[in-house]
């Protein structure tokens, strides 16, 4: 039998998240909206001429396997820009729908990923990257973002990381739990190194195209668009569209044989998914829609952060960060007055006992035997009504406890 750690990201979330009068700001999604809601997005809703979002009267049969091709074309559409035009535009063809980005990511590795294989991964970074290529049979090599470097992966040290036995390289971007940004510049050197080694690079994407903290000119391409074949790109409407109630995610690649291969391994354990979630989907992305829901969740994005930013100033004798530029989360240490930093999992249990704010503890859920000892990870791009209140009440609580 396969021997899975615990997922500690989740273990914390189902344990605490539910506790009574909870701020949570744990949460990692951009502040989730209804179906109705998400009706009202659409560019024809104020003359009522918009469609709406579920045609009730489709029968629900298993559907399109891999995803309608509508959807699937709109998902297309989200690459549209990148930098490889020789390559063309990214088609329905190169994309498989699945129930979320966390059953994408673990299709990849299942697929692509077993015993004597070696992946080196960016690090910290959602657990599952990681873990599952471990519990695969594989070796993992940690390639450790560093703070002074503003979390950018440093190009010279994945060098050293390669062997011969290099399989995989795993890139987050932007990252969980830094939300720091990987620059197009250190993608196309990744790229560069991947080719060189006839390497496959897997980039989660789950939080793009959320880039809140950059000017337009420095938004980088997904991986997919630099003009590799051997990538494969994950993403999901949880985080940067709002709706992580639907479930739905995809895998995207231009390489044919690695597609077949994944769709091949789906059918041991999705047939399709939700019909449903296929049309909130599909309408979520359509060009009616995707732009005013987008501009909402970066200003939501950009009014939030910037109640964190305050909150890290107002306390820079207890707390430290590099300043998030895209996605919804912030890694932040906190220390004592004499610049010790604290027990971060007995501090997040605290904090939640005295003053009902929660979020997750560096150490225990992003630290996989490394120290991140202080650092507590903050997702800032929820409800502002709650963001406000939350950090309210940490303000009073860290004047109390750490001052």
């Amino acid at each position: 039998m396969v021997k899975i750690p615990a997922f500690e990201v989740e273990q914390w979330m189902d344990t605490y998240e539910n506790t009574p009068g909870v701020l949570n700001i744990a949460e990692t999604c951009a502040s989730s909206i209804s179906i109705s809601q998400l009706a009202e997005f659409h560019s024809k809703s104020k003359d009522g001429s918009a469609p709406p979002v579920i045609d009730f009267s489709r029968p629900m049969t298993y559907g399109a396997i891999r995803g309608s091709d509508e959807l699937r074309r709109n998902i297309a559409a989200l690459y549209e820009g990148g930098d490889d035009h020789a390559a063309g535009a990214l088609a329905p063809k190169d994309i498989i729908v699945t129930p979320g980005a966390i059953a994408a990511n673990h299709l990849v590795f299942y697929t692509l990923i077993g015993p004597g294989d070696h992946v080196v991964c960016v690090f910290p970074t959602y657990q599952q990257l990681y873990t599952i290529p471990e519990t695969l049979g594989a070796e993992v090599s940690l390639w450790r973002l560093k703070a002074e470097d503003q979390y950018v992966p440093d190009v010279s040290e994945l060098e050293r990381l390669i062997k011969k036995n290099t399989k995989m390289i795993v890139i987050n971007n932007p990252n969980n739990p830094t939300g720091a940004t990987t620059p197009r510049a250190v993608l196309a050197k990744v790229i560069e190194i991947a080719r060189k080694h006839d390497i496959i690079v897997f980039s989660d994407e789950v939080y793009r195209p959320l880039y809140h903290g950059l000017p337009e000119s420095d938004i980088p391409p997904s991986a997919l668009s630099l003009g590799y074949q051997k990538v494969v790109a994950t993403s999901s409407m949880s985080k940067a569209w709002a709706l992580a109630g639907i479930r739905l995610g995809w895998i995207a690649s231009r390489d044919k044989g690695i597609i077949e291969q994944l769709a091949m391994a789906r059918d041991y354990t999705t047939i399709s998914v939700s019909q449903l979630d296929d049309q909130v989907a599909r309408y979520a992305l359509s060009a009616e829609v995707r732009p005013a829901l987008l501009r909402r969740n970066i200003e939501l994005a950009r009014t939030n952060l910037a109640l964190l930013e305050k909150f890290v100033q107002d306390h820079a004798d207890v707390c430290s960060w590099v300043k998030p530029t895209a996605g919804t989360t912030a890694f932040i240490r906190f220390s004592q007055k004499n610049g010790k930093p604290i027990d971060d999992e007995a501090f997040c249990k605290d904090v939640l006992d005295k003053s009902k704010v929660m979020f997750l503890p560096g150490t225990r859920c992003f630290g996989h035997g490394h120290d991140f000892n202080g650092f507590v990870r903050i997702g800032y791009v929820n409800g502002t009504d709650v963001v406000q209140k939350a950090l309210e009440n940490l303000h009073a609580y860290v004047a109390e406890h750490l001052s």
